[in-house]
């Protein structure tokens, strides 16, 4: 499955990268399932989803 940023944050959990809206996520490594759904929910630092999974990436 592939990601792609919504709105625009810094990850702290990648040396502080930032992320910019329509950037891919993430940008190198492995995906970390747990980190992915943070990152899709509210259930985060920002409180509002940060990405999305791509259409038709599955």
């Amino acid at each position: 499955m592939k990601y792609k940023v919504v709105k625009r944050f810094r990850d702290l959990q990648d040396a502080n990268h930032i992320y910019n809206v329509g950037d891919k996520y993430p940008r190198k490594g492995r995906l970390n399932k747990e980190r992915i759904e943070e990152l899709k929910s509210y259930d985060n630092k920002i409180g509002f989803p940060l990405i999305v999974e791509i259409e038709g990436d599955k």
